[in-house]
C-alpha cells in the first residue's frame, strides 16, 4: 500500500513538473521568462515553450495596438488667452518589451501616465501658438502629426510606439465662448463694412466711367452732327448757287415768297415797312425785274 502511495505521489509530482515546464505563449501577447527576477529570455512569437519549474516565471505583455483615452477633458489655452477643453486619445503599443519592462517593470498605468503626460504637455504648447480657430479647424492635423512625432520619440525611451493622438473634441468655455462671440461679431461687420467700401468705390468707378463714355459719345455726336450739316449746308449752298446760275430772276423770286412765307406765318404778328421797299417788290408787281 505504502508502495503505490509512493508510486502515485511520484506520477503526480513528475506530471505536476511537467505541466509547469511549458506555457503557451498567445499570438496577441509578448512573454518575458524570469528566473530570480531577472528576465532571462523574451518571447515574441506565439507557441508552447519551455520554462524551468519553480526557479523561471512567465510573465506576459499585451502585443496589441492599446487606446489611452482621456477620462476628463486637458483644460489648455490658446494663443489669445482663450480656455479651451480638450478631449482626446493615444493610440500605442509594445514594440521593446524588454526595455518596456526595465522603464515600467509590469506596471501598465505607469507607462499610461507618462503617454498622457506627454501628450498633454506637447498639446499645451502647440495650442499655446495658435488660435481657436487653428485648433478647431484650421491646423488641427498639423498640431496633431507634431504631437505624435514627440510623443513618440519620447515613448521609443520605454520601448514603445505611439501610433496615433487625436482629438475627440475642442469645446469653449462659457467665458471663452462670449468672447469668440463678440470677436465674430466684430470681424463679421469689419468685413461688410469694407464690402460695402468696395463697393461704393467701385460704384463711384463705373459711375465716373459712364459719365466720361457720355461725354465721351455726346462729343463725338455732336462733331458728327456739325459735320453733316456742315455738309449738309454746304450742299445746299452749291445747289442754291447752281440755281441762281442759271435763272437768278427765278431764285430772287423763289427766295422773296420764301420770305413773305415766314414773315406772314402767324396772323398776330405786326410788321412796320415802308410799302415802297424792296421787300414788297413780287408783291406789288409779280413781274418786276
Amino acid at each position: 500500500m505504502n508502495r503505490i502511495l509512493s508510486t502515485l505521489a511520484l506520477v503526480l509530482l513528475a506530471l505536476f513538473v511537467f505541466s509547469a515546464s511549458f506555457f503557451t505563449v498567445d499570438q496577441r501577447q509578448y512573454a518575458v521568462v524570469f528566473q530570480f527576477s531577472e528576465a532571462v529570455r523574451v518571447i515574441k512569437n506565439p507557441g508552447i515553450n519551455f520554462k524551468v519549474p519553480l526557479l523561471q516565471e512567465v510573465r506576459y505583455f499585451d502585443k496589441r495596438i492599446l487606446t489611452i483615452d482621456e477620462e476628463t477633458p486637458a483644460r489648455i489655452q490658446t494663443i489669445e488667452k482663450m480656455n479651451v477643453k480638450v478631449d482626446s486619445f493615444i493610440k500605442w503599443k509594445i514594440i521593446d518589451v524588454e526595455k518596456y519592462y526595465k522603464a515600467v517593470g509590469v506596471d501598465q498605468r505607469k507607462a499610461v501616465e507618462r503617454l498622457r503626460n506627454t501628450v498633454n504637455n506637447m498639446l499645451r504648447d502647440e495650442f499655446g501658438k495658435r488660435t481657436v480657430q487653428d485648433v478647431i479647424s484650421g491646423k488641427r492635423d498639423e498640431v496633431m502629426e507634431t504631437v505624435r512625432k514627440v510623443a513618440d520619440a519620447d515613448a521609443g525611451r520605454i520601448g514603445v510606439q505611439v501610433i496615433d493622438v487625436r482629438i475627440k473634441r475642442v469645446e469653449l468655455e462659457d467665458s471663452t465662448l462670449n468672447s469668440v462671440y463678440e470677436r465674430m461679431q466684430s470681424e463679421r461687420k469689419a468685413v461688410a463694412n469694407q464690402m460695402r467700401a468696395e463697393g461704393s468705390a467701385e460704384a463711384e468707378k463705373i459711375k465716373a466711367d459712364a459719365d466720361r463714355q457720355r461725354e465721351v459719345t455726346l462729343a463725338n455726336a455732336y462733331n458728327k452732327a456739325q459735320q453733316i450739316k456742315g455738309e449738309g449746308d454746304a450742299k445746299a449752298a452749291a445747289i442754291y448757287g447752281e440755281a441762281y446760275g442759271r435763272n437768278p430772276e427765278f431764285y430772287a423770286f423763289y427766295k422773296s415768297m420764301d420770305a413773305y412765307k415766314q414773315s406772314f406765318a402767324k396772323k398776330s404778328d405786326v410788321m412796320v415797312v415802308d410799302p415802297s421797299s424792296e421787300f414788297f417788290k413780287y408783291m406789288k408787281n409779280p413781274k418786276a425785274k
